[in-house]
């Protein structure tokens, strides 16, 4: 690490952490759904410094990179084995489009252009909008056996191909996702949005900050006057949905709650609701009463919270509705799903919505059967700090094992390299948590830690060591990388939507989730729910979104390896 400027002469190191900050200050900078993103603003920060001659050593960068690309693996690592199954393949064809469309894109122009190994990874990397392709890109360059030189300046190629593109690559896939993709399809998205809503039996809000997605619970307890001879199945239908008979008293017996089971005049029940819904149990049932505090039945009252990681093989794959109609639901009975989070999102809830590994489920009912529905889900949600360190460094040394393997491909030398090996590795240990959460937990504040700051220092890091030669890329190709990157950008985008519509037959709300999942565009999705008002697309984008993050970053070794070799 070296650098001449005043204060940072004697703390060189000071630089790459003032490099971070003003660049994450800089991403923060938004007009509408449009935000830079601090790895980008790292970057063009890092880039302009860079001019002053100042630049990181290559030990620092490895080690960020290698923490980054580990924890990207292991925090996506449940979704994508989970959604390697039957039931998501026309989904999972979205992200296979993109990869396909971007190398084939990319290759050309660098024929055409004669663009080098690494202009032409960054080019796919900041049109994609993938930032993990700067770093398993630059790590291919070290296979190529260039001298020292070459390697810095394709390097520095990689991150100004990147800085040029990145924008172009993030604007372009907003405004078509949410805008011109529902225009061409001839749908109003928001319209759309809520039809499906309706035949998925699910209410959902695009701000779900703001709003629940499920009401707040209560219990209440009535005797039985106007539901004398109903049965409960009719009486929970008259309450609204969302609501349940937990327990029916008759005199210090508690009955059956069997659907068909007929109330009498003079029985206790206690019903769990939705607040909306609770209000009705005088008028349907009879008059609400307060139990003792000392009556064991009191507890039915009382409801839990539980947070649930779906880990258990029979829960993962299947429908809220097909699990309620197991025989052994109706020990869970008065259980309420009160959200699921996958990959940082809140989706919809409703009896279509699938449960899958590594989904964080909110129930809440009475403790007891909470407790019993909990376990035949998955196990409780961890809230411990600490990290299993051992678990992550053996996780990230048989990563880059894995990336000393090679093959050669039509004569074309090809490997993982030590980043898309840790990749791998990472998302082998990630499923492995989700499945025995007692092995391996790293805490997810954790791992976004390891992402972001991992990923940060990492462009730093190239940027500073990068800058002097910034200039004579921009000089040479500067206005045909942006016109690139926007086929690069829209090309598999506008091929997934005639696709997705034409042959798959996927609706409209889930297809434009779908397309911005499989270019790992967090912006795209913002956008689409804003402008649908509602959640729906997300279940469209969590599937593409687990694929293409595991995709696009191998397609840096890919692009690395051919594009040399077309250039040699």
């Amino acid at each position: 690490m070296t650098c001449s400027v005043g204060f940072f002469s004697d703390v060189p190191i000071a630089l790459l952490f003032v490099t971070v900050g003003l660049g994450f200050l800089a991403g923060r900078l938004r007009v509408g759904p449009i935000q830079l993103g601090g790895v980008c603003g790292t970057l063009i920060v890092a880039l302009v410094l860079g001019q002053t001659g100042c630049s990181v050593g290559g030990d620092t960068k490895d080690v960020a990179f290698a923490l980054f690309i580990f924890a990207m693996g292991y925090s996506g690592g449940p979704q994508f084995f989970a959604n390697l199954n039957r039931s998501s393949l026309r989904y999972i064809a979205l992200p296979l489009i993109e990869a396909v469309l971007v190398l084939a894109i990319v290759l050309v122009a660098t024929r055409l252009l004669h663009l080098d190994a690494g202009t032409a990874a960054g080019l796919a990397a900041g049109a994609a909008t993938e930032s993990a392709v700067v770093g398993t890109a630059a790590e291919a360059l070290r296979h190529l056996n260039l001298s020292e030189a070459d390697q810095l300046r394709m390097q520095s190629n990689i991150a100004t191909a990147y800085t040029l593109t990145y924008l172009i690559g993030l604007i372009s896939i907003v405004f078509f996702t949410s805008a011109v993709a529902p225009a061409l399809l001839g749908i109003d998205l928001r319209q759309a949005a809520r039809k499906l809503e309706e035949e998925l039996d699910v209410n959902t809000a695009a701000d779900q900050s703001d709003q629940p997605i499920m009401p707040r619970l209560v219990g209440r307890a009535h005797r039985v006057n106007e539901a004398a001879g109903q049965t409960i199945a009719a009486v929970e239908q008259a309450l609204g949905g969302r609501s349940a008979i937990s327990k029916v008293l008759r005199g210090d017996t508690a009955i059956s709650l069997d659907p068909t089971a007929l109330l009498q005049a003079g029985d206790i029940v206690v019903v769990l609701a939705a607040r909306g819904n609770a209000v009705r149990g005088t008028t349907v049932i009879g008059p609400e009463i307060q139990l003792p505090e000392d009556q064991a039945q009191a507890d039915d009252l009382r409801l839990a919270t539980r947070t649930v990681v779906v880990g258990r093989k029979g829960v993962n794959g299947r429908t809220l509705r097909q699990l309620a109609q197991r025989a052994s639901a109706r020990a869970a009975h008065g259980v309420f799903v009160q959200s699921i989070v996958r990959t940082g999102h809140a989706l919809p809830v409703g009896p279509s919505t699938v449960l899958q590994y590594g989904d964080v489920v909110t129930l809440v009912g009475a403790e007891a059967r909470v407790a019993a529905a909990a376990v035949r889900i998955g196990d409780e949600l961890r809230t411990s700090d600490g990290s299993d360190l051992v678990f992550l460094c053996a996780g990230i040394v048989a990563g880059l094992a894995i990336g000393t393997l090679g093959a050669r491909i039509g004569g074309i030398p090809v490997s993982l390299g030590g980043g898309g090996g840790a990749l791998v590795s990472g998302l082998v240990c990630g499923w492995l948590n989700a499945r025995r959460p007692n092995i391996g937990h790293l805490p997810g504040a954790a791992v976004q830690l390891l992402k972001d700051l991992g990923l940060a220092i990492f462009v730093a890091c190239v940027g500073l060591s990068a800058g002097p030669q910034a200039i004579a890329l921009v000089r040479e190709h500067g206005l045909a990388l942006p016109l690139i990157g926007l086929l690069v950008s829209l090309g598999p985008a506008s091929l997934s939507l005639w696709v997705g519509h034409k042959l798959l037959k996927i609706p409209g709300p889930l297809l434009v989730g779908a397309i911005a999942g499989q270019h790992v565009s967090t912006p795209s999705i913002s956008a689409i729910m804003a402008a649908s008002g509602s959640a729906v697309p997300l279940l469209g984008y969590t599937v593409t979104y687990a694929v293409a993050n595991v995709l696009l970053p191998v397609l840096g070794p890919i692009i690395v390896a051919l594009a040399h070799q077309l250039g040699g």
